[in-house]
């Protein structure tokens, strides 16, 4: 078959194509315009009762806030001293023990992700290589 044989098939699907594009974009800013009254109603209940403040504003960062380039250089360090290749995990754990904290699982996940975060930087900026592993985290190793 050719594309003249059905022309209308493929304006068609153009069309419906460029509709649910549409859709997707008048969707996305109702999701951020949502997202947006949640945070304002999630300070305004902090603003009233601060012992009853939602998780979401709780947040580890403003509670352990690390000096800027903290965290880069301290995964940086644990790399290079490390015998071989370690996960995340490994890294939150000497995190949370050298800076003494007590964390509970929600922080722990937290800081997890921020050390995640300053891998994946450092991939894209070609200091660390990840592995994939048999586990449910990657393996990080100097490049």
């Amino acid at each position: 078959m050719t594309e003249t044989e059905r022309p209308n098939t493929v304006a068609g699907l153009m069309a419906k194509r460029d509709e649910l594009l549409k859709l997707r974009k008048h969707l996305d800013a109702e999701n951020r315009k949502v997202t947006c009254d949640i945070d304002h109603l999630d300070a305004c209940i902090a603003l009233f009762d601060p012992a009853n403040t939602p998780e979401a504003i709780q947040r580890y960062a403003t509670k352990h806030r690390a000096r800027h380039g903290h965290v880069r250089r301290f995964v940086l360090t644990f790399l290079r001293d490390a015998k071989g290749p370690v996960t995340s995990r490994d890294i939150t754990e000497a995190w949370v023990k050298d800076r003494g904290l007590r964390a509970d699982d929600a922080t722990f996940v937290l800081i997890r992700k921020r050390i995640g975060a300053c891998l994946n930087g450092l991939k894209l900026d070609g200091k660390v290589i990840g592995t994939v592993t048999g586990g449910d985290y990657k393996a990080w190793t100097l490049a």
